[in-house]
């Protein structure tokens, strides 16, 4: 059993085509799990949600994106946000903008899947491994996820009710390998939007059979330039902002912005 687990594509089908020639290269995958945030904020969600959709044994699910596509920013999480960084008030309406700019690029079709995701993917490995896939952390798509900076006491926290041995999220866009508790949780880190300077795409390859499960970590350079341009090319509303992410500028504050 060979599985790709991807996250956080942020409609970038440069970055994904990217991803998807090393999962070849590296002999495929028997199924494609993608823990959400499929189109938005980036430049292209069309493209990446087409190719994401025709991956073969493909499961999904919701990440906060994937549901501010479709819901917009809602008046009370703008206001919180901005009573604690008002400094904020810039990003929020770029990124709202970005959510109607994504939902309006996309097909009936695709927003009907976007409305179809579920919180969460759950398997059973081949040794018995319970497994569960979810973008941010158990029970949520949203907040600050699982993050370097979190405390044994706050990560445990965080797995206490995932009723897992194997969690896999990705939302915080950098990667995590810590076990808490028995439990063990993995963040995938990002295809596309990196944090940090570290600008090549990231996912994981589970290989499981009878007799236990291996990762293995798979980072992958592509284009960043190309996707500059593309950006630049599409007049995106937050093209500044993403922008930063593709120059290496866009440092983590893990306040679950992802």
């Amino acid at each position: 059993m060979r599985v790709a687990i991807l996250s956080d594509v942020h409609g970038n089908p440069i970055a994904l085509d990217a991803v998807l020639a090393d999962l070849t290269a590296a002999g495929g995958a028997d199924a494609h799990w993608v823990l959400g945030d499929l189109a938005a904020l980036g430049y292209d969600p069309l493209g990446a949600m087409e190719r994401l959709l025709a991956l073969p044994n493909a499961r999904f699910t919701r990440g906060n994106t994937d549901r501010l596509t479709l819901d917009g920013v809602d008046l009370e999480t703008a206001a919180t946000v901005l009573r604690s960084r008002p400094d904020r008030l810039a990003n929020l309406l770029g990124l709202s903008a970005s959510f109607g700019w994504t939902r309006g690029a996309l097909r009936t079709a695709h927003l009907d899947h976007l409305a179809s995701l579920s919180l969460e993917l759950r398997e059973t490995l081949p040794d018995g491994t319970r497994v569960l896939g979810v973008h941010a952390a158990p029970g949520t798509d949203d907040g600050p996820g699982i993050h370097p900076a979190q405390s044994d006491e706050e990560l445990g926290a965080l797995l206490a009710d995932a009723d897992a041995d194997l969690v896999f999220t990705g939302h915080t866009h950098w990667p995590v390998d810590r076990t808490v508790g028995g439990v063990r949780a993995v963040n995938l880190g990002s295809v596309s939007n990196p944090v940090g300077d570290d600008l090549r795409a990231k996912y994981v390859l589970l290989h499981a059979d009878e007799s236990g499960y291996e990762l293995e970590r798979r980072y992958v350079a592509y284009d960043n330039a190309a996707v500059l341009r593309a950006i630049a090319a599409t007049r995106h509303p937050s093209a500044d902002y993403l922008a930063l992410f593709m120059r290496g500028e866009r440092e983590p504050d893990w306040r679950g912005e992802g």
